[in-house]
């Protein structure tokens, strides 16, 4: 595969395949090895380290929570710096190195303590490797088709979801939990340190391009995004950096509460653990169909409108928890909410860019994701501790059920400037 710039001709006709789709296909396997091997596949260890190492339950979680806290947001607006700077590239470059090398120390590890600092560097990978360069990535390559776009490198999330448990498991009873963990992390860096050095580009203009496949000197220059584009001092000064914040802090933590307590939920109402991990891959895989079909409706009418459709629905599905012990209820709950879940994480970057487009675009959706994080692993502690409280989660479905229905509020408050909107193709 060449990566040569075109010649400097105006008649030289634009590549049958624009160079773009190649970086999709890079953002899909970072956020597969990023975002779904670690974030879906990694509790698939909790049992052994609690049984070989003798952690607590608490302490298996604690250290991706520390992690979080202590690492992802001060350094996830570094990232943003950063792949603004410097562009998406080498930020990802840096986050595989932290990926892949942590989790082969971790075959080492014998201490909570070398647990606890290899967690950290675990975040810190994530931070500069999964969403926020990899959505800055997208956005940069494309303007008209930036939904599909993103909907396509976003199955790669769903996908680690629904591959990484049942893999990780898989090498765990052949290998053992050590070698497991030195596997995925060889072959995390194997991957993805190729795809960063000979496939990524920050930026089209890098190879003389511009968004959506055109050549800079065979046609006309599209008007540059960024000469309209919001400063971050500007961004965060408007109602709609704080809608959008807000929006996605209350339905990220609802879907992460879903997700931490489904199964441990569903045992409660008699089902099995095995019929239990069924519904949830299930959820899961009907995610993937719903990143697909979120792009393609993003794509050809008004972004954030679908963003807070798809944000309703994530609010309405939650009263069928509450028919949990009946099979088609359940079976219900886990399309509907996963099918919508597939607008999590990848609407924000759209209507973020549609608002205030990608000059600063690292930088406020570092700031985005540092603030939905702590809705993100506040709402299933909290959900927790109600549990723990009156043994049922009857009232934490509803506050979730309720935070849906406001965070889609939010999000359709949201006003885009028209100097900033792009039209469908």
């Amino acid at each position: 595969m060449i990566r040569t710039a075109p010649h400097d001709t105006l008649s030289e006709p634009a590549p049958r395949i624009f160079y773009g789709w190649w970086i999709v296909a890079a953002a899909f396997l970072n956020l597969f090895c990023s975002t779904g091997v670690i974030y879906y596949g990694f509790p698939v260890f909790y049992p052994a380290l609690v049984e070989s190492l003798g952690f607590t339950r608490a302490q298996v979680t604690q250290g991706f929570l520390l992690g979080f806290i202590i690492v992802g947001l001060p350094f996830g607006y570094l990232a943003g710096l950063l792949i603004d700077r410097s562009g998406a590239r080498r930020v990802i470059l840096l986050g595989v190195a932290f990926i892949g090398l942590p989790l082969i120390f971790m075959g080492f590890m014998n201490k909570f303590w070398q647990y606890e600092i290899l967690c950290l560097f675990e975040v810190l990978g994530y931070v500069f490797a999964g969403p926020i360069a990899n959505q800055v990535l997208i956005s940069q390559w494309f303007r008209l088709r930036r939904g599909r776009a993103m909907g396509y490198a976003y199955l790669g999330l769903g996908l680690g979801g629904v591959f990484a448990p049942p893999a990780a498991n898989f090498l765990i009873h052949t290998f053992g939990w050590r070698y497991a963990l030195e596997a995925a992390g060889t072959l995390i860096l194997l991957v993805l340190f190729p795809v960063g050095f000979f496939v990524t580009e920050s930026t089209p203009a890098d190879m003389g391009l511009l968004p959506d496949g055109t050549i800079a000197t065979s046609a006309p220059p599209l008007e540059k995004t960024s000469d309209s584009s919001m400063t971050i001092s500007q961004a965060i000064r408007t109602a709609n950096f704080w809608f959008i914040l807000a929006g996605s802090a209350l339905v990220i933590g609802a879907i992460n509460t879903v997700i931490q307590h489904f199964i441990l939920f569903l045992q409660d109402h008699g089902h099995s653990r095995t019929t239990a991990s069924h519904f949830l891959s299930v959820l899961l895989a009907s995610s993937l169909a719903g990143r697909v079909v979120v792009g393609y409706i993003a794509d050809r009418f008004v972004k954030k409108n679908a963003m807070a459709l798809f944000y309703l629905v994530i609010g309405a599905a939650i009263p069928l928890l509450f028919l949990a012990d009946r099979p088609l209820a359940a079976w219900s709950f886990a399309v509907t909410f996963g099918f919508a879940m597939g607008a999590d994480y990848m609407l924000i970057p759209l209507v973020t860019a549609e608002c205030f487009g990608v000059g600063s675009l690292g930088k406020l959706l570092a700031l985005l994701i540092m603030g939905y994080s702590v809705g993100q692993w506040v709402a299933p502690w909290m959900a927790g501790k109600i549990f723990d409280t009156y043994h049922n989660y009857d009232l934490a479905w509803k506050i979730i059920a309720a935070c849906g229905i406001l965070g889609a509020a939010a999000i359709y408050t949201v006003r885009v400037p028209p100097s900033l909107s792009t039209a469908p193709d």
